[in-house]
């Protein structure tokens, strides 16, 4: 019985560590996107995509956001936590906030080949707009 329990402890000590780094997820950055806060361009952003599509991870200026376009809900993520990796960035989702950030006025609309994603910050806070290409089909691209 002991030989079982030593046997399954090791398993577990060596299948943990494996099991966090395989949780590192690689962003890539979504082509061909525009980002408008409060109806300008700014000056530093990106946007990320990662294996499951309709989220996105959306950097503006030193801001990261998650952003779930099906559940309509934007994270904060910490910065610190993200890391670069050439044109890529490095995050696990597990390291997201608890509470999503209050939004409101969410619309989603095609517009020819892109679809256009806007929603406000809290009731009366700043607008972020994503346009995000769309493919031939009509289908979302990421």
């Amino acid at each position: 019985m002991n030989r079982y329990f030593l046997l399954a402890a090791v398993s577990i000590a060596t299948i943990a560590p494996l099991r966090v780094s395989a949780d590192q997820k690689i962003w890539k950055p979504v082509q061909f996107a525009i980002v408008r806060f409060n109806e300008d361009a700014p000056k530093s952003w990106n946007i990320y995509h990662g294996e499951k599509r309709g989220v996105l991870l959306v950097r503006l200026w030193k801001r990261f956001m998650l952003v779930d376009l099906k559940e309509q809900e934007v994270y904060e993520v910490d910065p610190e936590k993200v890391k670069p990796a050439g044109e890529n960035v490095e995050w696990s989702p597990g390291e997201v906030s608890g509470q999503p950030v209050e939004t409101s006025e969410w619309k989603v609309r095609d517009v020819g080949l892109v679809q256009r994603v806007r929603f406000r910050f809290g009731k009366n806070g700043s607008f972020l707009e994503i346009q995000l290409p769309l493919l031939p089909n009509g289908k979302t691209a990421y």
